[in-house]
C-alpha cells in the first residue's frame, strides 16, 4: 500500500473489479455524477482517483471530441486496465498516475472535476480538496461522491459484522472505511474550508444487484482490497472462509433476496460546489 492513499488493489484483483464491481456498482453511480455535472462541449475534466476510469469514460461522451479528459489514479493497476479497455465515443482520455495529493498539472487546467468514492481514502482530505480546487478554473465545478453510513448500506454492513465476528476487527476495517466519510456536515465543512463556494450535498439511494449472496462475498474478496486476506491463508481454507463469510452474511441479508437474487439499497452522498472566481 502507497503512503498516499490506503485503498489499493494488486495482481488480478484491478482486472475483477473492472468486470464486476464496475458492472454492478460504480457504474450506476457514475452515470448519476456525470448526469448531474450537466457536462458541456467542449469542456476539460477531471476525473480525481479515477481507478478503471468508468467516469471518465462516460465524461467523455458528454464533453465530445472538442473536450478533453484526464484520469488520474496512483494505482498502476487500475491505470492498466483502464488504458486497455476500448476507448470511448467522443473526448480522448489522458491517464496519469499520480496522488490526489500533488496533481502534475498547472494551476486553472480544468473546467470540471469529478472524484467518485475516493475522498473518503485519502489520507489528508482537505489537501486533496485544495488541489482540486488549484487546477479548477476560476467558476469551476466540483463534483464528488461519498457512501452514506455503513447502516444505511446493508452489505456492506453484513459483511464488516461477518468479517470481525470470524476474523477480527482488522479484517473489517477496509469495508469500514468505505464509510468514513458519511457525515454530510463533515463532508460539506472540508469543502467550504478548503474554499468552494455554493456547496450543496444530495443523498441518493440506488438498488444494486447480485446474482447470489456467494457471488457478493466472492467478488468482494477476490476484487477488493479484502482480497490480502484470502492470499494470506492456504489455499484449503480459503474456501471454507467464503462458505463461512456467505452463510453469515446470507442470514443477515435475507430480507434483500427476491428474484432468484441479492437486490439492496446502497446510499451516497453527492456533493456539488464551486471555484469562487478571483
Amino acid at each position: 500500500m502507497d503512503e498516499h492513499e490506503p485503498w489499493q488493489l494488486t495482481g488480478s484483483a484491478a482486472e475483477l473489479y473492472e468486470r464486476y464491481l464496475v458492472p454492478a456498482i460504480t457504474s450506476v453511480w457514475a452515470t448519476d455524477l456525470v448526469q448531474r455535472a450537466a457536462l458541456q462541449a467542449g469542456e476539460r475534466v477531471l476525473d480525481a482517483a479515477c481507478g478503471t476510469g468508468i467516469v471518465a469514460r462516460r465524461a467523455a461522451e458528454w464533453v465530445g471530441e472538442q473536450g478533453a479528459v484526464v484520469g488520474l489514479d496512483l494505482n498502476p493497476g487500475m491505470l492498466a486496465i483502464a488504458r486497455a479497455l476500448p476507448p470511448p465515443s467522443g473526448a480522448s482520455i489522458t491517464w496519469h498516475e499520480a496522488s490526489v495529493l500533488a496533481m502534475p498539472f498547472s494551476d486553472a487546467t480544468f473546467d470540471v472535476i469529478l472524484c467518485q468514492l475516493g475522498l473518503q481514502f485519502f489520507p489528508d482530505r482537505p489537501q486533496a480538496l485544495r488541489e482540486m480546487r488549484r487546477v479548477l478554473v476560476p467558476g469551476g465545478r466540483l463534483l464528488l461522491s461519498v457512501f452514506g453510513p455503513i447502516e444505511h448500506n446493508p452489505a456492506t454492513h453484513a459483511l464488516a459484522g461477518a468479517l470481525e465476528r470470524h476474523l477480527g476487527v482488522d479484517a473489517a476495517a477496509i469495508k469500514r472505511a468505505e464509510h468514513g466519510l458519511a457525515d454530510t456536515q463533515e463532508l460539506c465543512d472540508l469543502a467550504a474550508i478548503t474554499g468552494f463556494a455554493d456547496v450543496r450535498i444530495d443523498t441518493v439511494t440506488q438498488e444494486v444487484h447480485f446474482p447470489s449472496v456467494r457471488e457478493y462475498v466472492r467478488i468482494q474478496l477476490a476484487a477488493t482490497p479484502l482480497a490480502t486476506l484470502m492470499r494470506e491463508r492456504p489455499r484449503e481454507q480459503q474456501g471454507r472462509l467464503v462458505d463461512t463469510l456467505m452463510t453469515d452474511v446470507g442470514v443477515a441479508l435475507q430480507s434483500h433476496l427476491r428474484d432468484g437474487g441479492l437486490v439492496f439499497p446502497q446510499e451516497c452522498h453527492i456533493l456539488a460546489a464551486h471555484k469562487v472566481a478571483g
